[in-house]
């Protein structure tokens, strides 16, 4: 047994744990990650990044090497429910209106080497089998022994940290099962889709299955697809060559042939949730916190969301610069967010059923009608985007708990954006207005950045976290120092201090 020291350690190596990885290492936080597979599965999986996503990964410089990578698609938004009725994110103003298909295993690998350029370490081959929580977290995987700060689960679904600790996963079994296959094609039909474009056009029901064929890349496609009767098929039941190609068969045509098959694994649409994402020393994020029906990308952007959320509360109480009970606060957060992605994707559920009712089809109908109202629309495509995400903070400003859009700034240094002063992780302080003294005594971690803007972005100062919510804004010089007295305090960095020699930088301003 080989014993390891880490302040963190990470169940995990998917999107949700490289994340976290990444956000942990860019604040000094020493971190391991432990993967029980020996070597990435080249699989496309949940490649959809949603807008909200997409501005995360901006924020930290991440997406620029990620659109490298990008399928090319129709410029067309999302859906809810796979209606034909796209979602329309251009009202929520931002920058990246369309969800963004990358293959899952090219997200891992671009965010595993900028973890990793950070000073993460990844291992691989090491699955967890043990946890003792309690005074720190001593974890153990295939020889390893690991003592850390604390443990994150970022193990997936059936994760084996939850498992270990006994923890319930409350929540709904799955009512079908499907299969997600990576193909390649050698012949096909008129009736297989060439580009990516909206999903109600990639989707097919005919002779007693239902399926969607995204095209990936040359004869590389996306297969997903059940049956709409029951089979006596499990979850584990190994996916078969022939069963592949008796639905491309059915759905697609006697012309589509099935060449080689990359990869497969059955999925249901199962929804649970846990009931605490901190159980001592142990934090859940991802799918090993809540799982869904597979609608909309719900599922990879909802973790990496939930790893932007906890990085720099857990790095915040790992240095010892948090406030009381700011790691509490990952789950006060980020649990009901979860819980509405299981309420409105369970709804879908019901709406992109195959197997509908009559009821249901008159359902559908009428939500489509309702989709193509602009209010309607607008709603919906923030629900499902991440854009309208407010969280629940104190404060009386209209801005507070909003997330920050991207706007273009001039600052001495020349134009720049507010994405691009997030980079390394910090809370912004972001003046427009000329309001903040000059004397202002900052904690380290908050960059001061004076700033004009031809958009208004709704008040004259705003202290923004380093996941990019606004948690205080002014609108004038008399509101501001008694506000933001108070509300650094919100900030993992320390109090703020007017006159009695608070450790901080003064005055530390960023062009």
């Amino acid at each position: 047994m080989t014993d390891v020291e880490t302040e963190v350690v990470i169940a995990g190596a998917g999107p949700t744990g490289l994340t976290l990885a990444y956000e942990l290492a860019l604040a000094g936080v020493e971190t391991l990650v432990l993967e029980k597979l020996p070597r990435r599965v080249e699989q496309v999986k949940g490649g959809a990044i949603q807008p909200r996503t997409a501005e995360l990964l901006e924020m930290r410089g991440l997406l620029k090497p990620l659109l490298r990578r990008a399928m090319p698609r129709d410029p067309v938004g999302g859906h809810f429910a796979m209606l034909p009725v796209p979602l329309d994110c251009t009202p929520w103003q931002t920058r990246h209106p369309y969800p963004i298909t990358i293959p899952q295993w090219e997200i891992e690998e671009v965010l595993e080497e900028r973890a990793a350029a950070r000073g993460a370490r990844i291992r691989r081959g090491a699955a967890v089998d043990g946890v003792e929580n309690g005074d720190g977290v001593t974890v153990s995987a295939d020889g390893l022994r690991v003592r850390a700060r604390h443990l994150v689960a970022c193990d997936g679904g059936r994760s084996t940290v939850r498992k270990l600790l006994g923890l319930p996963f409350p929540g709904r079994p799955g009512t079908y099962l499907a299969v997600l296959a990576d193909v390649r094609l050698s012949a096909t039909s008129s009736l297989v889709p060439r580009r990516v474009g909206h999903i109600s056009g990639l989707t097919r029901q005919a002779n007693g299955y239902w399926a969607m064929l995204v095209p990936v890349g040359g004869d590389r496609y996306r297969l997903t697809f059940g049956r709409e009767d029951e089979t006596e098929a499990t979850r584990d039941t190994p996916v078969t060559r022939e069963e592949i190609a008796a639905a491309l068969r059915a759905v697609y045509g006697e012309e589509t042939v099935l060449g080689e098959v990359d990869n497969a694994s059955r999925f249901t649409d199962a929804t649970r949730q846990v009931e605490h994402y901190r159980v001592g020393d142990v934090l859940f994020a991802g799918d090993a916190a809540h799982i869904h029906p597979p609608l909309g990308g719900q599922g990879l952007n909802t973790g990496v969301q939930d790893a932007v959320n906890l990085g720099w509360k857990l790095a915040a109480t790992v240095q010892g610069r948090a406030p009381e009970g700011l790691l509490d606060t990952y789950h006060a957060e980020r649990h009901p967010v979860a819980a509405g992605v299981l309420h409105h994707t369970s709804a879908q559920r019901v709406l992109a059923d195959p197997r509908a009712s009559g009821d249901v089809a008159a359902l559908r109908d009428i939500v489509i009608d309702l989709l193509r109202l602009p209010d309607a629309n607008r709603h919906l495509a923030g629900l499902m985007s991440g854009l309208s995400l407010r969280y629940d903070l104190a404060g009386e400003h209209p801005l507070t708990g909003h997330r920050m859009p991207d706007a273009d700034l001039l600052a001495d240094a020349g134009p720049t954006r507010v994405s691009a002063l997030f980079r390394a992780g910090h809370a912004v302080l972001l003046d427009l207005a000329g309001i903040v003294p000059s004397g202002l005594r900052l904690p380290a971690d908050v960059d001061l950045v004076r700033a004009g803007s031809t958009t208004d972005l709704g008040a004259a100062a705003l202290l923004v976290r380093p996941d990019g919510y606004v948690c205080w804004a002014a609108d004038d010089a008399a509101t501001l120092l008694p506000a933001v007295a108070r509300h650094l305090a919100t900030v993992p960095t320390g109090m703020y201090d007017e006159g009695n020699g608070h450790q901080g930088t003064t005055d530390r301003e960023r062009p």
